[in-house]
């Protein structure tokens, strides 16, 4: 039976370009429909759509469409944000439907984050991972229909990203980000503001503190440090702290926003 050579064939732009140290653009849906990513491939302007798994419905069929739309596009690649709970169960299916780059929310301790490195690499004596061989799409559903030795180069190519966003996180945050493996950080300012008593005070100065703090050590070990934004020139201030990397909307916060004042204008125009 021949091989199939899709792992081997189809590159992760994200990890491309972090090894290039070039920037990289994102952005998030929550609809896991594939032509929404379609739509976003034929922009031609995204490097990456992450599928924001930790706040929308979905099930292991859909996940397959996302990961086979994404594969439409040479220069796109896929990510999803997972639960903090099974982490390791959504990070194998995840990576079993193609989608390449994986987000864990919810990080707490260095035991954490050895833990989500860990769920995207392959179990070989020196990754240290939990990912196995499965009889999944990335794998041609049949075994063993690809080369063993490109499951494993896929799976030390994923991007590991985590979310840095509750307050024992920040208190051990040097650790944290000593652990091997983790590619990219992001500051979540939400979780975090809850966590220390201040909920929804994003201006406070402890939010922009323990924010600056996480930028700053990401950029001192070399790691990737992540910002969320919903407009390109919000990027600005964060560039000129070193930042390279944006994840840029939401799909349904753009419905919102549209629907929100084109209602509102005609809603007016009527007299209504």
């Amino acid at each position: 039976m021949p091989k199939v050579n899709r792992i081997a064939e189809r590159k992760n732009v994200l990890r491309e370009l972090i090894k290039a140290d070039k920037p990289t653009i994102g952005t998030h849906v929550h609809s896991i429909w594939p032509g929404v990513v379609e739509v976003i491939g034929h922009s031609g302007s995204m490097d990456y759509v992450e599928f924001t798994g930790q706040y929308a419905p979905y099930d292991l069929f859909s996940l397959e469409n996302f990961g086979r739309a994404v594969d439409l596009f040479d220069h796109m690649s896929s990510m999803i944000k997972l639960d903090q709970e099974p982490r390791i169960f959504q990070a194998e299916r995840a990576v079993g439907s193609g989608i390449q780059n994986l987000l864990f929310a919810d990080i707490r301790s260095v035991d954490d984050a050895k833990e989500a490195v860990a769920g995207m690499r392959a179990e070989t004596p020196n990754s240290g991972g939990l990912a196995g061989v499965s009889m999944t799409r990335d794998m041609g559903y049949v075994f063993p229909n690809v080369d063993l030795p490109d499951f494993v180069k896929a799976t030390e190519e994923g991007v590991v990203a985590i979310m840095i966003e509750k307050k024992p996180a920040i208190d051990d945050l040097d650790a944290i980000l000593s652990v091997e493996g983790v590619d990219m950080v992001q500051f979540g300012p939400g979780d975090y503001s809850m966590s220390i008593g201040i909920a929804g005070n994003y201006d406070h100065p402890d939010i922009k503190k323990a924010e600056k703090l996480t930028i700053d050590t990401c950029l001192k070990k070399g790691i990737r440090p992540r910002v969320e934004i919903n407009e390109w020139e919000e990027a600005k201030p964060y560039m000129d702290m070193g930042v390279i990397d944006f994840c840029i909307g939401w799909d349904l916060t753009t419905i919102y926003g549209y629907c929100q004042e084109q209602g509102e204008g005609l809603s007016k125009l009527l007299g209504r």
